[in-house]
């Protein structure tokens, strides 16, 4: 029968590619004799997925508020995955650069959109019913989130406006992590005092805060960016792509999060607050913290601007 496959070359392939691990080819062969055929389901983990959804009420509109931000963090874990690579990658050049930046910023373009689903997929009466058994949580303590502004640029430019001229290189991590921008969300910098929802989001992550730090502090997206050489940093699509990103993380994005948050929390039904406690309004508009993460990319101007044309 000549029509029939030929399999010599295909197995000459995996004999050589498990002699290379001292792995036994016929045990591998003889397993996929036996073993059952993957499912979608299997390999996605449906049913694992999907029983996720916990509701602390009865409100029908709180598991879309789960469910959307569960799809959040995995969107999260997507831009971790990707700036990893450029993290890692020992012969970086502008072409593997600029894919990877322009992925990522797919993926919170793609975040932006989604807060027009949520302004339109929950009834803000139930919101502001079910949103009081989250107290004292808050989207503010993704820790994804907060690995994401790590990983992307020097710790310099995450520094709370008011003590970034008593931080430098050589200040220990932990007395930076406690001057970061977003501490501001809740703590009292006169008493030092901190409220529960920064206690409780500190106490599970500040050590891997720290770690994370420590190990993208010449590792980031802004200074692998500057490891290049000075005719790739003038790359003009790269440059076009780094301003992209930055836009559209600390502006696009967040005044997304931030109309969708006035949508529903001053509104008719909403009472002002945050779950956690925050001055929500003065902590998420970029106009007051100017969270930039390649300031240098930016003119002057533009900076003193950042967040006041939207």
């Amino acid at each position: 029968m000549t029509d029939q496959p030929n399999y010599s070359d295909l197995l000459k392939k995996l004999q050589a590619k498990y002699d290379a691990q001292s792995e036994d080819t016929e045990n591998y062969l003889e397993g996929l004799l036996y073993g059952k055929s993957i499912t979608y389901w299997d390999y996605i983990n449906t049913d694992a997925l999907l029983s996720l959804q916990i509701q602390r009420t009865d409100f029908p509109d709180e598991m879309v508020f789960i469910a959307y931000h569960q799809i959040n963090e995995l969107l999260f874990k997507m831009i971790l995955h990707e700036i990893s690579q450029v993290a890692k990658k020992e012969d970086l050049d502008v072409s593997f650069f600029e894919s990877k930046l322009m992925r990522i910023s797919r993926y919170f373009n793609m975040l932006t959109t989604s807060f027009n689903i949520m302004r339109q997929g929950m009834d803000p009466e139930q919101y502001n019913k079910f949103r009081h058994t989250l107290t004292p949580a808050s989207g503010f303590q993704s820790a994804q989130y907060r690995l994401i502004e790590f990983a992307s640029t020097e710790l310099i430019n995450l520094i709370d406006l008011r003590f970034r001229a008593t931080i430098d290189r050589n200040t220990p991590f932990e007395h930076a992590l406690e001057h970061l921008y977003w501490q501001a969300a809740g703590k009292d910098y006169k008493t030092g005092k901190k409220s529960s929802l920064l206690t409780n989001f500190e106490k599970r992550y500040k050590e891997e805060f720290i770690t994370f730090m420590k190990i993208y502090n010449t590792k980031n997206l802004w200074s692998r960016f500057k490891e290049l050489p000075t005719e790739d940093q003038n790359d003009s699509d790269l440059i076009k792509a780094m301003r992209h990103y930055d836009y559209t993380v600390n502006v696009t994005w967040v005044m997304a999060h931030y109309n969708a948050a006035v949508h529903y929390i001053l509104g008719k039904d909403g009472d002002g607050e945050a779950t956690g406690g925050s001055d929500w309004q003065k902590y998420m508009h970029p106009k007051y913290q100017k969270r930039i993460f390649f300031p240098e990319l930016w003119s002057q101007e533009e900076k003193d601007n950042w967040g006041n044309d939207v």
